[in-house]
């Protein structure tokens, strides 16, 4: 059982997919339930919760759709009672759901654009911990659970600018830092720098921007890739031992032999982008 934040479209939407190719009943979550609601100034970005779900529930699992703008902590508090009441248990909680401003990628520093770029700290840094707040209780109830928060290569380099950057840092330190408070319980928190993702929105920037992102497409996954990878993770007999670390998902996916649509095997950017820093062990209460 598992619930996938902002799954409305791109890795959101994958993710729960894969997870529901894999027999799971998916929660997925987001506020888009009308066709052509999200644009990026005059491109429609395709998908709702409800072409999620039915994605889910097409691939052998069971879609549940749930409206919830995860800027509201009552919204939040509401998705994960209805979780209990109907399910009773949640094993994975994929932390996705994120504010993505359409200036994200234009170039020019960072007093150049918008203050709406700060958005990114409230619905992609504390909905996470909202949200992993609200179903720790479902979650130690099903251990061996997982937590896992979509965070990148942003995180250790320049990306996209100090917004962007910051919420991605935050991610793993949110996972490592979980991950004591988790220690013992049988449930992990982890989080996972993708790859460029196979997305209409990554598609369309690298349209745009094809002097900085074209050539990352080469390289690129598929959401569905990161959600068998997340799924094997789930599975894994020593998940324990993994929590709090952040963690390369091309790279765990050639540990757990899974591969990408037609064999595919993405590689790791760990040589061009960076490596997740390892924080100090250190506990101070």
């Amino acid at each position: 059982m598992a619930v996938v934040t902002g799954a409305s479209r791109g890795v959101g939407q994958g993710v729960a997919e894969a997870l529901g190719a894999a027999g799971m009943t998916v929660y997925v979550t987001g506020r888009s339930t009308t066709e052509g609601s999200c644009r990026v100034g005059d491109e429609v970005l395709h998908g709702t919760i409800h072409a999620s779900a039915a994605a889910v529930t097409a691939a052998g699992g069971q879609g549940i759709a749930v409206h919830c703008d995860h800027a509201d902590d009552r919204q939040v508090q509401a998705l994960f009672e209805r979780v209990e009441r109907e399910q009773g248990r949640l094993d994975i909680l994929v932390n996705n759901a994120i504010h993505i401003d359409d200036s994200l990628i234009a170039p020019g520093p960072f007093w150049t654009k918008p203050h709406s770029q700060a958005d990114i700290f409230g619905v992609g840094l504390r909905s996470n911990y909202i949200a992993t707040h609200c179903a720790a209780p479902l979650l130690l109830k099903s251990a061996p659970a997982l937590v896992v928060f979509t965070s990148s290569y942003g995180a250790g380099c320049y990306m996209h600018g100090p917004a962007y950057g910051a919420q991605k840092a935050g991610c793993d330190k949110m996972a490592w830092d979980m991950g004591v408070d988790f220690e013992g319980t049988g449930v992990a928190a982890l989080s996972l720098w993708l790859g460029v993702q196979r997305t209409e929105r990554t598609a369309l920037a690298a349209r745009q921007r094809s002097d900085a992102y074209g050539d990352f497409m080469a390289h690129s996954e598929s959401p569905q890739f990161v959600g068998r990878v997340i799924h094997a993770l789930w599975r894994d007999p020593e998940l324990a031992s993994r929590s709090g670390q952040t963690l390369i998902v091309a790279e765990l996916a050639a540990q757990y032999g899974v591969r990408d649509e037609g064999g595919r095997e993405p590689p790791s950017l760990r040589r061009m982008l960076g490596e997740p820093r390892a924080f100090h062990p250190a506990r101070v209460s």
